[in-house]
């Protein structure tokens, strides 16, 4: 019996087993993936953003209405906490002119080390290349957690599995249902964080081409999103199936869910000082 058993081994799951083992807990992290934290190495492009340097409310302006729903977990771990914690892992950080805090050494793989290294001092136990096929709730209450080789009982169950984001990471969405059956509430998913697709032949002629400082601007007359113009500034880069960077993945929640994405316009200033 595990007092906890934590599903996915990414930094929520190996950041909440840590600091539950560091409390006294008994508990087991399952990663179905071969290593643990494969998206923290892809992140920031292999650097690793690991937070924002600015302030509880900076990060719930950042979220929208969607925010609120952080408020808590916020509270509980602001991102100058966050900060703090790397840096007492022996991770020195830095912060560069988009407020974005990164490893001085620019090596993703330095903040999993420290994470990993941070659970297991605390007394948790990591499985990789273990996949969870199904997590139930038997009479007395106690998590049945099935794995692809054995079934594990548990007193509690944190579901760290990310979303529907990137299959190859592992990451199938697979946390839905087992969260719906234990009676949470799920919200409609859409993709986020995503490069953009046009059909129009002249943005395939601009593949590779790559603009530093773009401001783009969402236009669409959908009643559904508060601001019909969403603007990003950053980097921008033209790819064979539209477009990618910086600039339209931040705006590229706000196509997704228009009742009509096809019908979006992304518009662009160039040189958006002047």
């Amino acid at each position: 019996m595990w007092d906890l058993i934590v599903i996915g081994g990414g930094a929520a799951g190996l950041w909440g087993a840590g600091t539950a083992a560091a409390r006294g807990q008994r508990v087991l992290v399952l990663e179905k993936n071969r290593k643990p934290g494969v998206k923290i190495l892809m992140s920031g492009g292999t650097r690793c953003n690991i937070t924002h340097d600015c302030d509880i409310e900076g990060i719930l302006r950042a979220f929208g209405k969607q925010g609120r729903f952080l408020k808590p977990a916020l509270h509980a771990l602001p991102p100058l906490a966050v900060v703090a914690e790397i840096n007492r892992l022996g991770v020195a950080t830095k912060v560069e002119d988009s407020g974005k805090v990164f490893p001085v050494s620019d090596r993703a793989i330095d903040v999993r080390d420290a994470l990993v290294n941070r659970l297991e001092q605390a007394g948790a136990t990591l499985h990789s290349g273990v996949a969870v096929t199904d997590v139930r709730q038997d009479e007395q209450s106690q998590w049945l957690v099935q794995t692809d080789t054995e079934l594990l009982l548990a007193r509690q169950v944190l579901l760290c599995c990310g979303g529907l984001s990137y299959a190859g990471c592992g990451t199938t969405g697979d946390g839905y249902a087992w969260a719906r059956r234990a009676g949470h509430t799920m919200v409609e998913t859409y993709p986020a964080l995503t490069p953009l697709l046009s059909p129009a032949a002249w943005v395939h002629e601009l593949t590779g081409i790559t603009l530093p400082d773009v401001e783009a601007r969402v236009v669409t007359s959908d009643k559904k999103l508060k601001d019909p113009r969403l603007t990003s500034r950053g980097g921008f880069l033209w790819t064979h199936f539209g477009c990618s960077g910086p600039v339209p993945m931040n705006v590229s929640r706000f196509v997704a869910s228009a009742a009509e994405p096809h019908k979006v316009k992304l518009q662009l200033d160039l040189v958006p000082d002047m």
